[in-house]
């Protein structure tokens, strides 16, 4: 369905009826075919991350003109790398201006709970209609009772591989613990293929590959409490004298200064093996076939396989990348602002900005799971189910603006950063746990 489609039955369907708007709001405003008199000359701001798939975002550019006009709302969008976007809330909530509707990623509706709006009524609609969130969608966005952001998308963490590669040094399957991972790995750097990962200070790729490196050791920020800082301990120390080793062993060590966006370059250029990522390296092998190309001649994308993490000695875990919008509490234009994320979030609307995604980002809700778009593409299944079950910041207490803060300051990263550039296992752990108090308490 494209945007012409989106007419004023689907409209009403998806923010008045489906929304149990009253004739007055939206319905009355669209039956009348012109903008009420509060809606005049409204403006709305829109402020989002650049994404990995263009063309989700060349959909969206389509879709909101028509958003538009059926609010009497001039709506504009803009984007920004999303390692900018923490910086631009925070001087928002500061200056008490800025965008009306912020993307919101990970669990910072906790950390930003007091400037934001209380959207309960938009979520809990949403949620109702399309098979309920995923708890993990819930645990980030919801605070206590009330829903400080609507849950939008997932990013699943996968690792990314060169199948060839992978079977050229002997394993016929993605390594299933991190030390076959690490041996695997050696192979490949030997041979100029090396691991790409992130140990940078990036938004997504660092958090989503650290965190659950010291989960599947059996290391954990905090108790259950959510306050006593418990990472210094004999499992995060095992996980970091690992990392030390596996480091030097099998990964492009350039990685500390890498973003996001380094690791999708290095791997479709063919210079390294293997990343945690989302889909995005895939999606864009599909997007240009004859651009990417291996060492042989052959289009990358063939050659693309999917898979978790590998499992430690307490177990195989993840984190994926949560996104919501958040409706910013110095908005002058809150009930337009909840009007369009109902028109945002519909099922209509949302459809024809998850096909191109193809399965890089997909649904907070259940429902898009059952979607036919993973019919058609086998090397995308492993994205289909991710967003099931994964562990949150802050584990083993519950999501808090606490962990947030220390998700922020890249504290469990910065552990395993410092430690591969030289600094003693047993000191950067010490480090972690002296930061972390700072944060808990």
């Amino acid at each position: 369905m494209d945007a012409n489609a989106m007419n004023r039955r689907h409209f009403l369907k998806t923010t008045g009826a489906a929304a149990g708007v009253a004739a007055a709001g939206v319905e009355g405003i669209l039956a009348a075919r012109r903008a009420p008199a509060w809606a005049q000359g409204t403006k709305l701001h829109l402020l989002r991350w650049v994404d990995f798939v263009p063309a989700a975002d060349e959909t969206l550019t389509r879709l909101i003109p028509e958003a538009g006009k059926q609010l009497g709302a001039e709506i504009t969008l803009e984007r920004i790398n999303a390692n900018d976007l923490q910086p631009r809330i925070t001087a928002a909530v500061q200056s008490g201006s800025g965008a009306d509707i912020i993307h919101m990623l990970h669990n910072w509706a906790h950390l930003y709970e007091k400037s934001l709006v209380d959207v309960s009524d938009v979520a809990e609609t949403i949620g109702k209609a399309q098979g309920g969130y995923y708890e993990g969608a819930q645990q980030m966005a919801k605070v206590g009772k009330a829903w400080r952001a609507v849950p939008h998308s997932i990013v699943g963490g996968m690792i990314a591989y060169r199948k060839s590669l992978f079977e050229e040094a002997g394993a016929k399957e993605f390594p299933k613990t991190w030390q076959e991972y690490r041996v695997v790995g050696k192979k490949l750097k030997a041979k100029g293929y090396p691991i790409g990962q992130t140990l940078g200070q990036t938004f997504g790729d660092a958090p989503a590959f650290w965190y659950p490196m010291m989960w599947s050791f059996g290391g954990k920020e905090v108790e259950k409490d959510g306050k006593t800082v418990a990472i210094n301990s004999k499992e995060t120390l095992e996980s970091v004298k690992f990392v030390v080793g596996f480091w030097k062993d099998a990964c492009d060590e350039g990685g500390l200064a890498w973003d996001d966006s380094n690791n999708n370059r290095a791997f479709l250029s063919g210079s390294i093996s293997a990343s945690l990522n989302g889909a995005s390296i895939y999606v864009e092998s599909l997007r240009n076939p004859d651009k990417y190309k291996t060492d042989k001649g052959a289009q990358m994308k063939a050659d693309i396989q999917h898979a978790p993490l590998p499992a430690g000695p307490a177990g195989q875990y993840a984190y994926h990348t949560s996104f919501h919008h958040g409706l910013m509490s110095y908005s002058k234009n809150q009930k337009v602002a909840k009007d369009f994320l109902k028109w945002l979030h519909s099922k209509e609307v949302f459809e024809q900005w998850f096909l191109p995604q193809k399965g890089f980002s997909v649904g907070t809700t259940k429902m898009w799971e059952e979607h036919a778009m993973w019919k058609q593409d086998p090397v995308m299944l492993p994205y289909r189910t991710a967003a099931r079950g994964f562990r949150l910041f802050g584990y083993a207490g519950p999501p808090s603006a606490r962990a947030t803060e220390a998700y922020s300051k890249y504290i469990i990263t910065n552990m395993y950063a410092k430690a591969v550039q030289g600094m003693a296992p047993e000191e950067s752990v010490r480090w972690a746990e002296g930061e972390l108090k700072k944060i808990y308490g």
